[in-house]
């Protein structure tokens, strides 16, 4: 499967955002998949993630309550919307997806990789 990130861009703080992720070459929804971030200067780390029902989602601790994670598997596209923006938030985010085992916040648990989106949050 091949993954599609895009949606991000510059937003003030406080503001919104939703990035998507669409898949092609195979249907989205025999896969679970995550979003990941990556702030200049760190490590790569887990943002949220969805079963590939839909009926399970995880979130990072930073992000709980302020992001939400959907699908909509007709379209073949996994949705992250994310409100309250803070500049903490800066990153490129990455679309992810795994058919097999999944443990949603382990990023060597997932197989398949989008290109990222630029986020920027500014203060």
């Amino acid at each position: 499967v091949q993954l599609q990130a895009s949606g991000g861009g510059l937003v003030q703080a406080g503001g919104s955002l939703r990035l998507s992720c669409a898949a092609s070459g195979r249907t989205l929804s025999r896969y679970h998949t995550g979003w990941f971030r990556q702030a200049p200067g760190k490590e790569r780390e887990f943002v949220a993630a969805i079963s590939r029902s839909g009926g399970g989602t995880y979130y990072a601790d930073s992000v709980e309550g302020r992001f939400t994670i959907s699908r909509d598997n007709a379209k073949n596209t996994v949705y992250l919307q994310m409100n309250s923006l803070k500049p903490e938030d800066t990153a490129v985010y990455y679309c992810a997806a795994e058919g097999g085992a999944w443990y949603p916040q382990i990023q060597t648990y997932y197989d398949y990789w989008g290109q990222g989106t630029l986020v920027t949050v500014s203060s």
